[in-house]
C-alpha cells in the first residue's frame, strides 16, 4: 500500500492576527478618546465640630429648620407640610427673615432619596442649607 503526502498548504494554514489586533487597538484609542466623563456632584454628610466654649457669637442669625422624622414627615419651624411643599414654604419664610440659614435635620431612620430630593430642590432655588442628621433616641 502506498501511502499519500498530504499537500502542507492546505493544512497548515496559519491565520495572521497582526490586522486585527491593529483594529482592536484603532477602536481602543477610538473609544478612550471619545469617551464623557461625568462630573458627579455628592452630598457632604461630615458635619464640623462643635465650636470651642470660649466662642460666643457676638450676632445670632435667625435660622429656618426643616426636620424629616424617621417616617419621612416633613415640618419646616415646627409647622407640617407635605416634603414636595418645602421649598416653597422656605421662600416664604426667607421673605420674613432676610439672611437666615437653611438647617436640614434629618432623622437617621429617613430615606436618603428624600434628602438628596430636598436638598437638590433647595440648591436649585439657590438657598443654602446646611445638613444634620440625627440619632434616633432609643
Amino acid at each position: 500500500m502506498r501511502r499519500g503526502r498530504r499537500n502542507s498548504q492546505g493544512d497548515d494554514a496559519e491565520v495572521n492576527m497582526t490586522p486585527m489586533l491593529d483594529i482592536v487597538f484603532i477602536m481602543l484609542i477610538f473609544f478612550i478618546v471619545t469617551a464623557t466623563f461625568l462630573d458627579e456632584k455628592g452630598v457632604d454628610l461630615t458635619q464640623p465640630p462643635p465650636p470651642p466654649d470660649s466662642d460666643v457669637p457676638s450676632k445670632s442669625t435667625p435660622a429656618i429648620t426643616v426636620y424629616v422624622d424617621g417616617r419621612d414627615q416633613c415640618s419646616v419651624d415646627g409647622n407640617r407640610t407635605t416634603c414636595d411643599r418645602v421649598a416653597l414654604r422656605v421662600e416664604r419664610l426667607l421673605a420674613d427673615k432676610p439672611g437666615a440659614s437653611v438647617i436640614l435635620r434629618l432623622d437617621e431612620g429617613a430615606r436618603h432619596e428624600l434628602l438628596v430630593g430636598l436638598k437638590d430642590e433647595l440648591d436649585t432655588k439657590g438657598l443654602a442649607s446646611k445638613i444634620e442628621i440625627l440619632r434616633s433616641q432609643s
